[in-house]
């Protein structure tokens, strides 16, 4: 009997799935529509969570607005998860299949709309890569200040779904105050189309801001307008080791005084991080002896590079005779400034470099996180002997990323999570910084949010997606 009702639950499903299938079919090109075993086993991970490809029942690839209303309004009327993707370079699994569902994939939703000088904005689809976005905003004579490793893979509708931070955040804001207006499709196919280019508008709830920083739970995007900014003509870099983390804050209370809005980076790699991209990572130099206790990387970007050069070396100078700044190195072309960023960006060899380590971005307010730092270490090597950590991140912003490896087979992800997440609770820190919760950190959003905040997320998610579909386990804990 039971074999009879599973062999009839199973027939159930195959016509449910046959029917979907047909009409999403009907709802897109020849183009649009991947089934089954043909869907690029690529559609089924991002940078850090893997799930097996069956999970997905087929992969929808709109091109444009319309598409992907009818998508949703097909797989809400049938009940069947939606899994919104973009470039897939998330580090919280937000656009994994961890469920069987459609993927929607907005690929195909690719380019610039149009640039408009009068307005300083920047209309795009949301497929759009964030380095095609930054070149047409150069190549109009302005700026697109978003900037992260990914540049060339990722999704503006993916960076601004996700409220991506990265490298400027500290002069310009995250993904969140590039954005003037956005285009969104609700769960059942409704169009909310609110693509306006004023810095000032009040004309009641800013409903664009339910779809920012929601990771595709709420709604997809399907295209944004984006703020632009004058182009800056000069950059100073430097790279300065000091001998405590009190002197890595006088050394930004200098800089914000003394490069007031130009400073544009201000970035701390302690000991751990730098020995160990300096000695394992090909093609880098070691800017800096080691020895310091930290090294931070400082850039401004102003409008009159003579002016701005001598402003810049002048605060190192002062930092140098005051004894804030040990040792610097003060980039003298283009290649030296690449040379010590590379030196910053080769955070993303971390997982070749420390395979199976436990990584972390957490914020934490920056005057104790130099505390907070040593704190973590202590209770590492307390819990883990031997335990190999890198710490580094966006100082200024009050963001530090964490690596940890125990040399366990297999390493204790949960017991490692659960350690840190606690710590950061117990400091009033944030457990996501700039990556997201995705799938990845969603058990842990207590440490960072009330009960009150995660009911009233529920009672948006209710409101906003009846039925479920959209983008389901992430985000918001299980009850």
């Amino acid at each position: 009997m039971q074999r009879a009702r599973a062999q009839k639950a199973d027939e159930t499903m195959t016509q449910h799935n046959e029917e979907l299938l047909r009409e999403l079919r009907g709802a897109l090109d020849d183009k649009g529509l991947v089934v089954g075993d043909e869907v690029d086993a690529r559609y089924s991970h991002d940078w850090m969570l893997d799930v097996a490809p069956g999970n997905i029942v087929a992969l929808a690839r709109p091109t444009s607005t319309e598409q992907v209303s009818r998508v949703l309004a097909i797989c809400n009327a049938h009940a069947m998860p939606v899994v919104p993707q973009g470039g897939r370079t998330g580090l919280a699994g937000g656009a994994t299949p961890v469920t069987l569902c459609v993927a929607l994939s907005l690929e195909r939703m690719a380019g610039i709309i149009e640039v408009d000088p009068a307005a300083a904005t920047l209309t795009a689809w949301a497929g759009t890569t964030l380095q095609a976005i930054q070149e047409a905003a150069h190549e109009a004579g302005l700026f697109f200040a978003l900037d992260i490793g990914g540049r060339g893979s990722c999704q503006i509708g993916g960076n601004v779904s996700t409220n991506a931070g990265g490298n400027r955040v500290l002069r310009w804001g995250m993904a969140r105050a590039q954005v003037l207006g956005i285009e969104a499709v609700l769960p059942d196919g409704t169009v909310l189309s609110q693509l306006n280019k004023m810095l000032k508008n009040n004309a009641g709830y800013d409903l664009k801001q339910l779809f920012i920083g929601s990771e595709g739970t709420l709604g997809v995007i399907t295209r944004l307008v984006l703020r632009l900014h004058p182009r800056p003509t000069s950059v100073a870099t430097a790279l300065c080791a000091v001998a405590s983390y009190g002197q890595v804050l006088q050394l930004l209370d200098a800089a914000r005084k003394g490069l007031g809005d130009a400073l544009s980076a201000f970035e701390l790699m302690w000991p751990d991080f730098y020995e160990l991209v300096t000695s394992r990572v090909d093609g880098i130099d070691r800017p800096l002896p080691l020895g310091a206790a930290g090294y931070v990387l400082i850039e401004s970007m102003g409008f009159d590079a003579q002016r701005d050069a001598e402003i810049f070396e002048a605060l190192l100078a002062r930092a140098v005779d005051d004894d804030v700044v040990a040792d610097a190195i003060v980039a003298q072309s283009e290649a030296q400034r690449e040379a010590i960023w590379r030196v910053r960006d080769a955070s993303g060899e971390l997982r070749r470099l420390l395979p199976a380590h436990v990584g972390f971005d957490v914020s934490i307010a920056t005057g104790e996180l130099g505390e907070f730092v040593a704190t973590l270490l202590a209770g590492t090597g307390t819990r883990w002997p031997g335990a190999q950590t890198v710490h580094f991140g966006h100082i200024a912003d009050a963001n530090v990323h964490i690596g940890i490896r125990t040399g366990l087979s297999p390493e204790p992800e949960a017991e490692i999570e659960d350690f840190v997440y606690d710590l950061v609770s117990r400091w009033h820190g944030s457990i996501s910084a700039e990556h997201g919760i995705g799938a990845i950190k969603r058990r842990h959003l207590g440490a960072s949010r009330s009960a009150a905040e995660i009911a009233l997320m529920r009672t948006l998610k209710q409101a906003l997606d009846p039925r479920g579909i959209l983008n389901p386990g992430k985000v918001i804990p299980d009850r």
